[in-house]
């Protein structure tokens, strides 16, 4: 099997940056949707995919939670990485000369403080890194691209400005996928991510939460999604520290089976060093 990693956006995206950093002897491969993405691995054009699932500032990436109890792939590893937003130009382009600024309509909203204290409009494109292949096309000393140093170095842009996000906390979760499953135990401190649906009897989601309570396991992300088009069809996603055979996991997880009507486990996987507060800079 080709030894790629597939992920969503241009080359110079984050998600590229992510492949980079926790994935460097593999080949990165761009793909046009997540769908794109996952096909890539399920037909074996590439043997793992790098999905981000959420950011601290932004919060959750909308559709991934739906489409990863389906997509037949298996959480392998997470991978926290540090989101540094910076101002490319074309090169000899002055700060003075930047009148707007493009990227990602969720990544606008990160610089604004810097945009507003030098005068630059914002502008939204469709991708960090095809805004940063639209400047550089343009040659327009006037046109700024919010995007990675990664795409600077890709499509030929200087950095006029390094890390103007308003947060300088601003850290990106993905999750490292694959078609067949590992579920060794190769950490101490190991993640386990699924999925459920709670049977249809008053106080079901309360009494499945009460064994994770009791047992001492740590839910770090409990959220709800409708499936199927309806009100009434509710699935929950939720990540816990813990390994399956731990005896305190085992006890909550058979405790919560007895309240829901489907559970699936979607993979179990080592921590990443940024929860203990050692992240990627």
């Amino acid at each position: 099997m080709t030894d790629r990693i597939a992920f969503q956006g241009e080359p110079g995206a984050y998600s590229h940056q992510a492949c980079h950093e926790a994935r460097p002897d593999m080949e990165a491969l761009p793909c046009a949707t997540f769908e794109d993405v996952i096909a890539a691995v399920r037909s074996g054009a590439a043997r793992q995919a790098m999905v981000p699932v959420e950011n601290s500032t932004y919060g959750r990436v909308a559709d991934i939670h739906r489409l990863l109890p389906e997509s037949g792939l298996h959480i392998v590893d997470e991978a926290f990485v540090r989101v540094h937003i910076n101002l490319l130009v074309v090169p000899g382009a002055a700060l003075a000369d930047v009148r707007e600024a493009y990227s990602h309509l969720v990544l606008l909203p990160q610089c604004s403080k810097f945009l507003r204290e030098n005068d630059i409009t914002g502008r939204v494109s469709p991708d960090n890194a095809r805004a940063a292949r639209d400047v550089a096309e343009w040659g327009d000393v006037s046109k700024a691209a919010l995007a990675s140093e990664l795409a600077g170095e890709i499509y030929g842009l200087d950095v006029l400005a390094r890390h103007i996000e308003d947060h300088d906390r601003n850290t990106t979760r993905f999750l490292v996928m694959a078609n067949d499953a590992d579920l060794s135990r190769r950490s101490e401190r190991m993640m386990t991510t699924f999925v459920f649906r709670v049977r249809n009897i008053p106080a079901a989601l309360y009494k499945a939460m009460g064994g994770f309570a009791t047992n001492g396991v740590n839910m770090t992300k409990l959220e709800s999604y409708m499936v199927d088009g309806s009100f009434t069809a509710t699935q929950f996603y939720s990540d816990i520290e813990g390994y399956p055979d731990d005896a305190n996991v085992q006890l909550a997880m058979e405790e919560l089976s007895y309240f829901t009507s489907e559970i699936k486990i979607l993979g179990t996987y080592p921590t990443d060093d940024a929860r203990a507060g050692h992240g990627r800079d």
